[in-house]
This record gives structure tokens, sequence and C-alpha cells, in this order.
């Protein structure tokens, strides 16, 4: 069984107050595009597993750097087969092409990809709910790839409120610098602090306004230590973007355009850079 976890980028993010349990409270829009990873599961022999029931695991793609134990896919089973214990034994393998430190959770996809996948391949009727409660307990951008519509995400961003969020008439253009920027040290850099008003009613805005107001909190601080951010955000400018911005905690530099202006982006860049029609996931 196949399946192809997509990324996601951040409209606006303000880290709102760190809390005790040492996560921030954030605010934030998630929203779908698709650049995909693609995702297989099939069974496994018994004897594939070793006595710690981890799936045989393989990748091909973009490398992934770090010991493959740790992968969220192979957590994303186990945590199913602690609950499930006659879950069959799977292999899995990952083919990587949402770059990784990048801001887009690619991560967080494949790891609700591999519940949703399980969940259908051995008929574990999962209500929508309780795979958002076991993605919660993988990561805290993971259950938004179980709902995967806009949303407007708080707490963690574990806490989230589908919006009927229409970009259909836009184009997206993301461009990687290349740069893998840890998540906990782009927390280190942040100061928190409650932003008026919420990106909720910010949103709701013409997509014209955006510039002014719809602001990244992790940009300035990552920008100032990165400074091609700065740089790929001016150039998207230049070319004709309606709104850009850094997302998530970096360090992928996103920019909407009208979909008459988006041709030959890539000649604008010496980065990777990926067009992503504007229409949500359905």
């Amino acid at each position: 069984m196949i399946s192809f976890p997509n990324c996601k980028i951040n409209l606006g993010l303000n880290i709102i107050g760190k809390r005790a349990d040492g996560y921030h409270d954030l605010e934030t829009v998630f929203y779908p595009l698709q650049l995909t990873d693609a995702l297989e599961i099939i069974r496994a022999d018994a004897t594939d597993l070793s006595p710690q029931s981890t799936p045989v695991f393989s990748t091909s793609g973009l490398p992934i750097p770090g010991d493959q134990n740790n992968n969220l896919c192979i957590k994303a089973y186990q945590l199913l087969k602690k609950d499930f214990p006659a879950l069959a034994p799977i292999k899995i393998h990952l083919h990587k092409a949402i770059p990784m430190g990048a801001g887009l959770g690619g991560g967080s996809a494949d790891a609700s990809f591999t519940l949703q996948l399980l969940n259908k391949k051995f008929n574990l009727n999962l209500s929508e709910k309780k795979q958002i409660e076991y993605a919660a307990e993988l990561g805290s951008d993971c259950p938004f790839f179980v709902i995967n519509q806009p949303s407007i995400a708080k707490g963690r961003g574990e806490i989230l409120s589908p919006l009927t969020l229409n970009l259909s008439a836009y184009n997206f253009v993301l461009v990687h610098p290349g740069i893998h920027i840890s998540t906990k040290w782009a927390f280190e850099q942040i100061k928190p602090f409650r932003q008026n008003p919420p990106i909720q009613e910010i949103i709701e805005t013409p997509i014209q306004n955006w510039k002014s107001t719809l602001f990244n909190d992790f940009e300035a601080p990552i920008a100032a230590a990165f400074p091609e951010i700065n740089t790929i955000k001016n150039k998207l400018y230049e070319t004709g973007a309606v709104y850009a911005s850094m997302s998530g905690s970096g360090s992928t530099v996103f920019g909407i355009y009208q979909k008459d202006i988006t041709h030959n982006m890539h000649l604008h860049f010496n980065h990777r850079v990926d067009q992503i029609n504007g229409h949500s996931i359905a």
C-alpha cells in the first residue's frame, strides 16, 4: 500500500509563551501543499522484525541523517503495536523528496501517514479522533496531517480548528536554501510575546495586506543567523510575489504568486525551487 505524505507551510507563526512542560504555546495557520514524499508499507515475514518489533526500513531520495531506528515512521508502527499486539510485521520504504529541517513538516507528515496507512491496511478501525491522539504522541505537527486541510493551530500545534481558506487563485514557489535548522535551536532564539490581532483575524483580510500584518516570529532571529533567508524573501517580492515568508522554523522561504507570473522561477535562484498549485488537498 502506497501513500504520498505532503508538506505544509505556515501562514504566520506567533510564539505566545513557554509552558511548564517545556513546550511553547503558539498560533499559526497550517496550509497543506502537494510537495510529497512517497511511503510504501507491505507485510513482512516475522523473521524480518527485531525482538523490539522494529520494521524493516529502507529509504531513497534525499538522505535521512541519524539512526534509522529513531525514524518517526518506525515509532508510529511501534506506538500502534503496543495497543495492537497482533499487528503484522511490515516493511517500510520511504522515498524522501521534502527536505528536512526546512519548516515543511515532512517528518511529521511521514509519521501521520504511516499511522493512517496502518489503520487502513490492517483494518484497525481507528476514528479520526483516535488517529489524532496517536499522532500527538509522535510530534506537535503530526495531528495536522491527519486532518490535512487549512487549519488554525494553537497549543503546541496540536489544537486544530479547520478554516475555509481558498488560495486556488495562486501558485506557491518554495525555495530551500540547503540549510538545516534545528527546531530546538530555533525555539531558543525566541522571546515569546502575545501578538495582537490574532492570526485568525489577519488571515481573513485580503492577501495583499499580509505583507505588513502577517509575520513568523522565527524569521527575524533565523535570518540574522542565516542572511540567505532575507535574500531569498526579497527576491521573491522582486519577482512579483503577493506575499512571502519563511515557513515554520525554517529554512524554506515561500512566495505566493498570481498564476500567470511564476514560469521559469528557477532561473532567479541558485537554490532548490518547487512550484506548487495553491489548491487545498482534499
